[in-house]
C-alpha cells in the first residue's frame, strides 16, 4: 500500500496505537502535531500546545541546546539528536529527527519519546508467538 493511500483519520489511529509519543514541529519551529497514544503520553500535551514555538516547550536552561538542534537540522549538519533520562524508575529516550522533502527541503522536526525501561531489562531471545 503506497502510504500516499492513507487517510489522515488512519494515520492518526495509527499514530495513537504505537507506545510512543510522536510529537511534529514545522519550519518555522511551531508545534503542529502530537499523537495521543493509548498508554497515554509521558510527557502530557494539549490543544493549548498546537501553534506554540517549540522553544517555549522547553526550560529556558536547554533553549541554546534545542536552537543548537534546529540549526544543524535546518543546515544538514545534524540527522539526529539522542537524550536518555531517568524519569523516576523509568528509562526514557528522546530522539529528534530532521524531516525533508525528497528534494531535500527541511520541513521540520519529529521527535520519538519512549519509556525504555523494558527494553532495558530485555535479556537472551523473544521470537514472535513465543508468549
Amino acid at each position: 500500500m503506497n502510504l500516499k493511500a492513507l487517510d489522515i483519520p488512519t494515520i492518526e489511529a495509527l499514530l495513537d496505537t504505537v507506545t510512543v509519543d510522536v510529537s511534529f514541529v514545522d519550519a518555522d519551529d511551531r508545534v503542529v502535531y502530537f499523537n495521543s497514544p493509548k498508554a497515554g503520553r509521558i510527557f502530557p500535551r494539549t490543544k493549548m500546545d498546537i501553534g506554540r514555538k517549540v522553544q517555549n516547550c522547553h526550560p529556558p536552561k536547554s533553549l541554546d541546546k534545542v536552537n543548537t538542534i534546529l540549526q544543524g537540522f535546518r543546515s544538514g549538519s545534524r540527522e539526529r539528536a539522542s537524550f536518555w533520562i531517568n524519569l523516576g524508575e523509568r528509562l526514557v529516550t528522546i530522539d529528534y529527527f530532521p524531516v525533508r522533502s525528497e528534494e531535500g527541503v527541511y520541513l521540520g522536526t519529529v521527535e520519538v519519546t519512549q519509556d525504555a525501561s523494558r527494553i532495558r531489562s530485555l535479556q537472551g531471545e523473544h521470537r514472535i508467538l513465543d508468549d
